[in-house]
């Protein structure tokens, strides 16, 4: 199949291909394949109308490639429009990321950012609302409203959202949790919280509602 695409093919013999591969367990194959293509968050939103896209996933320092790879995977099954990394201070688009994610890195758009609270604040011009997780909020995304045009914002594995990002928030959501642990594995929260807007905006995707929640934006 890759020879009728005109793929160049080579023979190794497998202690250069597991060196090629960086160690890691393969089927006897592997393909070297160009730079992850990140795509520009002003193109995403050009190419997604708010009111009928899925949510954007941001992702505030999450660092455990292991964690962006299961949020992509989930983003991506949820119906997600983008996901949204910053360059520093996160785990990047890298083969393990992709290995880990089932192979949806390569179906999703992702785009990489300098400076997240901007792109947040783009992201409201824009018309999205900003909701940050977090499980100390008094409103769950249960009791929230969730079926607007929407960017949910999971923060990082160790401290969560950081002081700047939570500000610039819309609202601050939670799931309800109880035992003895007091927080849910990041990739397992973003799971939770993606699959609760994508029931209230309809099972299908297609907005149950796109009218603009009760209050005020934070700091606009």
């Amino acid at each position: 199949m890759a020879a009728a695409r005109g793929t160049a093919i080579r023979l190794l013999d497998p202690a250069r291909l597991s060196a090629m591969t960086g160690g890691t367990a393969h089927p006897a194959v592997a393909l070297q394949a160009s730079v992850y293509p990140c795509v520009e968050l002003a193109r995403i939103l050009d190419e997604t109308e708010p009111a009928g896209s899925g949510p954007i996933l941001v992702l505030d320092c999450i660092m455990d490639p292991h964690n962006l790879g299961a949020m992509v995977r989930s983003a991506l099954c949820a119906g997600v429009a983008a996901v949204l990394i910053p360059k520093d201070r996160s785990a990047g688009p890298t083969p393990a990321v992709s290995k880990i994610s089932a192979g949806a890195l390569e179906h999703i758009r992702l785009a990489q950012v300098t400076n997240l609270v901007r792109s947040l604040e783009f992201l409201k011009a824009r018309g999205r609302w900003v909701a940050g997780l977090d499980p100390q909020a008094s409103l769950t995304i249960f009791n929230a409203d969730l079926a607007f045009p929407l960017a949910l914002v999971i923060g990082g594995e160790a401290r969560g959202l950081r002081m700047l990002v939570r500000r610039t928030c819309d609202m601050m959501v939670s799931i309800p949790q109880s035992g003895a642990i007091d927080s849910l594995n990041a990739a397992v929260a973003a799971a939770v919280a993606l699959y609760e807007i994508r029931r209230q905006r309809g099972i299908d995707g297609v907005p149950v509602r796109v009218a603009e929640p009760d209050g005020h934006r934070s700091g606009a």
